[in-house]
């Protein structure tokens, strides 16, 4: 090898110890806040796993927020990606259905090439009961949409501030991936597939929800039954 082709793949090199760096401070954080918790965690603990200094953990990463929604948003990240390229023919909701359906058929692979799907479940529970964390998923999730509803009204060749339907439609999009993550988050099935089947069986029952007529037929009295009225057979 001569010194040009040696010289040519160093920076190759430093990229992959700099991502392996990250990775490895990424996993032991995770694997700390879920085990011993978010708020008595330190910085210090995390670095001493990874046998790294303070500043190398800030070179990757501002807080321990940040490392904690890192997965989270290269997941994101994925979506906004997958919207991006699907077709100007397809309709709001379609577009958006299609990509997250095509993004999660990939990101288990990613996921995994940092930590496990199991280790992704255990920190998305630890969000949804650590205060601090759940506010800042609230925060990260409204920015989130703001960006789809941009994203959306620029497809549709529309002013997203003077029409509301981008916004109105992101939101109830969102509605049903939060309640996906959730059902998700307390299942006993970690596996990427089962969250993407669930995503997917929500965002089916989105559109008969929403225009679909809910009241069951009037009773023989001409009564409407009410949630938790009791009917025996017979």
């Amino acid at each position: 090898m001569t010194h040009g082709q040696s010289a040519a793949t160093r920076p190759g090199l430093r990229e992959l110890k700099k991502q392996r760096t990250r990775d490895a401070l990424l996993r032991a954080a995770l694997e700390l806040f879920t085990t011993q918790g978010y708020e008595r965690t330190t910085v210090d603990e995390i670095v001493e796993a990874v046998d790294v200094s303070q500043r190398t953990f800030f070179r990757y990463f501002a807080s321990k927020e940040e490392v904690t929604f890192a997965v989270q948003e290269m997941v994101e990240s994925r979506f906004i990606a997958e919207l991006r390229r699907r077709p100007a023919r397809e309709a709001p909701f379609e577009a958006m259905r299609r990509a997250v359906l095509c993004a999660w058929n990939s990101i288990g692979e990613a996921i995994e090439e940092v930590i496990t799907v199991e280790l992704h479940m255990r920190t998305y529970q630890m969000i949804e009961s650590t205060p601090s964390l759940l506010a800042a998923h609230m925060r990260r999730g409204i920015a989130l949409e703001n960006q789809i509803a941009r994203l959306i009204a620029e497809r549709e060749g529309l002013d997203v501030e003077r029409d509301p339907r981008p916004r109105v439609a992101v939101a109830a999009f969102s509605g049903v991936m939060r309640v996906t993550g959730q059902l998700w988050g307390q299942g006993h099935d970690s596996s990427v597939e089962a969250l993407r089947d669930l995503t997917e069986e929500y965002l089916d029952q989105l559109a008969p929800a929403l225009a679909g007529e809910w009241r069951r037929p009037e009773g023989p009295e001409g009564d409407v039954p009410q949630a938790g009225d009791v009917h025996t057979a017979g």
